[in-house]
C-alpha cells in the first residue's frame, strides 16, 4: 500500500477481514478465493464495460510506476486483458506444449497480475465455478491456452515485463526472491535515494512525549559463554536512558564463571526494577530454552508492550537505545551494531538458497553509514525489539527459538519469516482491485539512524587469569583502550560529550586549594576580575588565575582536553586556549542553581569535581534545546558541549552538601 499511495493509485481491497480459504499457496496450489471475490466485485462494474481493472496481489508487489504509465504500456499491446508472464510454468508442467511459442521473452502466465477492460475480465472470471482452495493459475491458463478464447478474449502475456516485473524464477539462483523483493522495497518506489537519503523514515512513528506513561518493556539479557568487559555491559545497560519502573529484567547465565558478576549485579539493583529474574547455569538451559523463557515472559503479561532481547557481546553507547527503536514503530527491530574495525554486525542483507549468508549489495554501504535509514533484512540477532502485541499474535508460538538444527537467532527469524500475517499497512480506497491474501512472514528491520554501539569479540576469551578482560587489548582494542586507560566518552545529549579526565586526587586537591584560598565570588553580577566589570550570569567561583593556576590549567587543557576535541568534534582544531577557568561552588544557601544562559566559549568543559549521593544532593546541568538532563555527574568525569548558539544549559538546583566544578570557556 505504500507504493500504490505513493503513485496515488485509487485501490479497492478484496477480502478485507475475510478468512483465507485459499490454500497454503506458499507450498502448494491453491488461490481460487481471489478469482470467486474478483467475481463478486466486478459485478458492481457491469454497466462500465469500457472501464479498464488492475488486479494484482498484494503483499508480494511494489508499484514503480504510476496509473498513467501503467494504463499507456497496456494500450500499446493492442490487447484486451493481458496477463504476467513468467519463465517457469505453474502449477501443471504438462500444459506447456500448449502454450505458444515465444521467440523473445517469458512465455507462461503468471495469476498474480493483469490489467484489462471489465467486460473482458467479467468474460473469464464468470466461467469460475471451483472451490475456494483450487488454484487460480491452473483456470487461468487452461483459459489462455484454448487458442478460440484467447482470440475471443483478445488475451495475451507481457512476455517482455513491461507492465509486470515476476522474480520468480527472475533472481539469480544465489539468494531467495522473497527476499530479494522485501531488498528492492528498501528503495522502490523512492523509498531511498542518494540525494534525500530515507523518505519515508518519519513516517508513523510513535512520538513517547505524547504518552501518559512509558510502554512497559520485558528485557531479556543473554550471558551463553564466557564474555569480556561484563561488568562494563552491565553498567551501560543500567545508565539506559528508560524509566526503571518499566522495565522487568529477564537475565539468563549459562556460566559459573559469571556468576559472581551476575550475582554482584543482582544484589545492587534488585530493588531499581519493576521486576528481577536471573536464571544460572545450574538450570542446564540450552539458549534456545532461555530465550524460550524470556520472550514467553513478555508473550504472558498483558501489561508488556515491547521485548527488548540484547546479548553480553552488545556493547552500548547509546542511552536512548529503547526509546529509538520504540519510536521507529515495527513488530521487529533491531538497532545496527558493528565490530569495530571490521564489516562483521548484527544482520544479514540477504540469504542463500540453503538459508545461510549471503551478502546484498549495500550491506557496506549500510555497516560504514554511508546509507542510513530502516532496513527491511531477513536475519538479524544479538539486540531486537520485538513488540509484545506481536508476540501474542503472530509469534504465539512458544517455541520461536527451536527450530530443526538452527541456532537460536535463525530460528527466531526463520519462524518469523514463514508466518502467515497480515501486511502492517492497509488503507483501502475505491476503484481498481487489490487482492489482500495473507502473506508468509513477519517484516524485520535493522536501522542505522543513530549510532547505537558496537559488537565485541568473544571468541578467544582466555579466562585462566585473575583480571581476564586485560588481555584483550588485541581482540578487543577499542574496549580495552577504554577499560586500561579510560579515555572513552559517551554522549548523554545531543553534541555532549562525557569522558573521565581527572583522578580522584587532583579533584580532591583542587577543591583543597579553592577552600583554602577562600575568597568566593558570592555569585554577584558585580565582578572587577572581569573585563567591564559586569558578569551576566554569575556564579560563585575562585578563577584558576587567583590561586596563580592559570598556566599549569591552560597546559592540561592542551594535553588533554585538545585530543578529545578532535576525536568528538571532527575537523575542528582547537587553538587550547581559554580566558575564563575557574571552580564553582554550588550550595543550597548561596547558590544552588544557575540560570539558562550560553557560554562565551566555542565549547566548553564542565568538570565534576566531588560525589553525587556522597557530598551533595541534586545538581546536574539541562539543555534546553534537546530537552536533555545530566543528574548524575561523575567525580573526575568532563562535560563538553558547544558554548554559543545551539547548547542553552542552565545548572540544576543542589538540594544539600556542596558541589563543585571546574569550568573553562575554551577558544571564547
Amino acid at each position: 500500500m505504500q507504493s500504490a499511495n505513493y503513485f496515488k493509485f485509487n485501490v479497492k481491497v478484496l477480502g478485507m477481514g475475510e478468512e483465507w480459504k485459499g490454500g497454503d499457496v506458499g507450498r502448494s496450489i491453491g488461490g481460487g478465493q481471489k478469482v470467486r471475490l474478483l467475481k463478486e466485485a466486478m459485478e458492481s462494474l457491469a454497466d462500465q464495460e469500457d472501464f479498464v481493472v488492475l488486479f494484482v496481489d498484494s503483499y508480494d508487489l511494489i508499484f514503480a510506476g504510476g496509473p498513467e504509465e501503467i494504463l499507456r504500456k497496456f494500450q500499446q499491446t493492442n490487447h484486451k486483458l493481458v496477463f504476467a508472464a513468467e519463465g517457469i510454468i505453474w502449477p501443471d508442467s504438462r500444459l506447456a506444449e500448449k502454450y505458444p511459442s515465444v521467440r523473445n521473452g517469458k512465455r507462461f502466465l503468471n495469476s498474480g497480475g493483469f490489467i484489462g477492460y471489465t467486460r473482458y475480465i467479467q468474460k473469464i472470471v464468470n466461467q469460475w465455478d471451483l472451490h475456494d482452495n483450487d488454484d487460480d493459475q491452473l483456470f487461468y491458463t487452461k483459459v489462455y491456452v484454448d487458442p478460440l478464447q484467447r482470440e475471443k478474449l483478445n488475451m495475451t502475456l507481457d512476455h517482455k515485463c513491461e507492465i509486470f516485473q515476476n522474480l520468480n524464477g527472475a533472481v539469480g539462483e544465489s539468494i531467495q526472491d522473497g527476499i530479494y523483493f522485501n531488498y528492492l522495497a528498501n528503495y522502490i518506489p523512492n523509498v531511498w535515494n542518494y540525494e534525500q537519503g530515507c523518505t519515508i523514515c518519519d513516517q508513523d512513528m510513535v512520538d513517547l512525549s505524547q504518552l501518559k506513561e512509558f510502554p512497559q518493556v520485558t528485557v531479556g539479557i543473554y550471558i551463553e559463554q564466557p564474555t569480556p568487559f561484563l561488568t562494563e555491559f552491565l553498567e551501560r545497560f543500567l545508565s539506559l536512558d528508560y524509566p526503571k519502573d518499566k522495565l522487568n529484567v529477564f537475565v539468563h547465565n549459562s556460566e559459573v564463571y559469571h556468576e559472581k558478576h551476575i550475582q554482584k549485579f543482582w544484589e545492587e539493583n534488585k530493588d531499581v526494577f519493576r521486576s528481577f529474574k536471573v536464571v544460572g547455569p545450574e538450570e542446564t538451559l540450552t539458549q534456545g530454552e532461555a530465550r524460550n523463557m524470556g520472550i514467553d515472559l513478555c508473550r504472558k503479561d498483558l501489561s508488556c508492550d515491547y521485548y527488548f532481547s540484547i546479548d553480553a557481546d552488545v556493547m552500548l553507547t547509546n542511552r536512548q537505545t529503547i526509546k529509538l527503536l520504540i519510536e521507529q514503530n515495527r513488530k521487529i527491530i533491531g538497532p545496527l551494531v558493528t565490530r569495530h574495525g571490521k564489516l562483521w554486525s548484527n544482520f544479514w542483507g540477504a540469504l542463500s538458497l540453503d538459508g545461510y549468508y549471503a551478502r546484498s549489495e549495500d550491506y557496506i554501504d549500510i555497516v560504514q553509514g554511508k546509507r542510513v535509514g530502516v532496513w527491511n533484512i531477513p536475519f538479524m540477532a544479538h539486540i531486537y525489539l520485538i513488540k509484545g502485541h506481536t508476540l501474542r499474535n503472530e509469534l504465539k508460538e512458544r517455541n520461536v527459538f527451536v527450530l530443526e538444527r538452527l541456532d537460536p537467532d535463525m530460528a527466531m527469524c526463520r519462524n518469523a519469516r514463514d508466518l502467515t500475517v497480515q501486511r502492517e499497512r492497509e488503507s483501502p480506497s475505491p476503484e481498481s482491485f487489490h487482492m489482500l491474501r495473507p502473506p508468509q512472514g513477519l517484516f524485520m528491520y535493522v536501522t542505522n539512524r543513530h549510532e547505537f554501539g558496537r559488537l565485541i569479540s568473544i571468541a578467544n576469551y582466555n579466562t585462566s587469569h585473575y583480571n581476564n578482560d586485560l588481555w584483550q587489548i588485541f581482540e578487543n582494542p577499542l574496549v580495552s583502550e577504554c577499560f586500561l586507560i579510560q579515555k572513552c566518552s559517551f554522549s548523554p545529549c545531543p553534541d555532549v560529550f562525557w569522558f573521565p579526565v581527572l583522578s580522584e586526587k587532583a579533584c580532591d586537591e583542587l577543591v583543597e586549594e579553592m577552600e583554602n584560598h577562600g575568597s568566593w565570588s558570592g555569585g554577584k553580577h558585580e565582578d572587577k576580575r572581569i573585563n567591564g566589570g559586569y558578569e551576566t550570569v554569575p556564579t560563585d567561583d575562585i578563577h584558576m588565575k587567583q590561586i596563580d593556576f592559570d598556566k599549569e590549567w591552560l597546559h592540561f587543557i592542551r594535553e588533554f582536553i585538545s585530543p578529545v576535541t578532535l576525536k568528538v568534534f571532527s575537523g575542528y582544531y582547537t587553538k587550547g586556549y581559554a580566558i575564563m577557568n575557574f571552580v564553582v561552588k554550588y550550595t543550597p544557601n548561596r547558590q544552588a542553581y544557575l540560570r539558562p544562559h550560553h557560554d562565551s566559549s566555542t565549547f566548553t568543559i564542565n568538570i565534576a569535581l566531588n560525589n553525587k549521593g556522597l557530598d551533595f544532593q541534586g545538581g546536574g546541568c539541562r539543555f534546553h534545546r534537546y530537552n536533555c538532563s545530566i543528574e548524575s555527574p561523575r567525580k573526575g568525569w568532563s562535560f563538553m558541549h558547544p558554548g554559543r548558539l545551539t547548547h542553552l544549559h542552565e545548572g540544576l538546583p543542589t538540594t544539600n552538601g556542596t558541589r563543585y566544578i571546574a569550568v573553562s570557556f575554551i577558544d571564547p
